[in-house]
């Protein structure tokens, strides 16, 4: 499993998809599918987005995304950052950011790989 973060519109995606020669319609938009229905390796892009979705309908992401990566090894999670600049007034706002962090943490420790994209530029972190 790999992990691809960095802020937001800084060509995630097209990096992925360019890097290792993928095709868009494997991508998967802010949804986890069943992986025993898909063969090949699946992108998950916008993570944070499924992490708030979650939250909003009363889910726990972080229980979800720890399964989903027990039955999915073979797959590319793309999230943008979420916790750098100016602390959110509304208190949701604020637990999903640090959700969002706490969770990227699991991710990454899990990763074989971790990159950070700015600018459509990767640059490995672990």
């Amino acid at each position: 499993m790999k992990l691809v973060i960095g802020g937001y519109a800084q060509g995630k995606l097209d990096y992925v998809l360019s890097k290792y020669h993928l095709n868009k319609n494997i991508v998967w938009d802010s949804v986890l599918p069943d992986c025993t229905l898909v063969k090949e390796t699946i992108i998950i892009n916008h993570l944070h987005l499924w992490i708030k979705n979650c939250m909003l309908e009363g889910r726990c992401p972080e229980e979800e995304i720890l399964l989903f990566l027990d039955s999915c090894q073979d797959c590319i999670i793309i999230s943008d950052e979420v916790g750098n600049g100016i602390v959110p007034i509304n208190a949701f706002e604020r637990e999903y950011r640090e959700r969002v962090g706490k969770i990227l943490i699991q991710v990454a420790e899990r990763a074989e790989e971790v990159e950070r994209v700015i600018c459509k530029i990767g640059q490995k972190i672990k």
